[in-house]
């Protein structure tokens, strides 16, 4: 077997064949999540595509403007739950928590493929999942569709050393890589953590890491599914939903 990244060995397992970095690929997708500054746009792309219903879980939030400052988005919000009902999308009111946060604690799980109608779906990486964000009309498309169409990334493997005291956490790990990188350093790659540090990171602090690694122009941030991430699972009472997931000892990396 050809050794893989915790990239390649996501999407293969949802394919159903190996694939490796640099291929087009259509995926199933498992989680789809927008927000009141994205939502409308692909709402109105799942109803041009005239689908009868999901085709992927959906989940939509209203946290980046709650209260609504304004009156149009007061009626992006309204337009969200109407079609929550309308569909079984899952709506989260304003108040419930930011969208990033409720996707970790509530829905995500290792091994899927997540997209959002947002830059920072990557966080959800954390878990072991491969998430990212499309723009809006990709995202609806997938609603209706339940697949999208991407690149593999080529990977970029981060090893974390040494020991991480009460002086130092995740958001300064993150911000000294991308330093390192720069703003454009991982165009469309997956930057993949790892190491010995990253045992004793618990995935509160690997939600950081993987947040961020949009901010280099990485495609997403994958943290292995570990004993942490059984630890967060379990606190969520969602223990069930944990897979252990690894990259291979060999695989290729930038």
């Amino acid at each position: 077997m050809t050794p893989l990244t915790l990239a390649e060995k996501i999407v293969s397992r949802r394919v159903g064949r190996m694939v490796r970095a640099g291929e087009f690929v259509v995926v199933p997708v498992d989680l789809v999540l927008a927000h009141e500054g994205t939502a409308a746009l692909a709402i109105e792309q799942f109803r041009r595509l005239a689908r009868p219903s999901l085709a992927a879980q959906t989940v939509l939030f209203s946290d980046h403007a709650a209260p609504a400052p304004r009156r149009e988005l007061a009626n992006v919000q309204q337009t969200m739950r109407t079609f929550a009902l309308e569909t079984g999308a899952h709506f989260h009111e304003p108040g419930s928590g930011i969208c990033h946060q409720l996707i970790a604690e509530r829905w995500a799980r290792p091994g899927q493929i997540v997209v959002g109608a947002d830059s920072h779906t990557c966080t959800a990486g954390a878990l072991g999942a491969f998430a990212t964000g499309m723009g809006s009309t990709d995202v609806g498309a997938a609603m209706a569709l339940g697949q999208t169409w991407l690149r593999v990334p080529e990977t970029t493997r981060l090893e974390l050393i040494g020991q991480v005291d009460g002086l130092v956490c995740a958001k300064d790990i993150i911000l000294h890589i991308i330093g390192k990188l720069g703003a454009d350093g991982a165009i469309y790659e997956a930057l993949e953590f790892g190491g010995p540090a990253l045992d004793r990171i618990a995935v509160e602090e690997r939600l950081t890491l993987c947040n961020m690694a949009v901010e280099a122009g990485a495609k997403t941030g994958l943290c292995g599914a570990d004993q942490p991430t059984r630890w967060f699972l379990r606190g969520q009472g969602r223990e069930g939903d944990f897979v252990s997931l690894a990259p291979d000892e060999g695989a290729s990396y930038e």
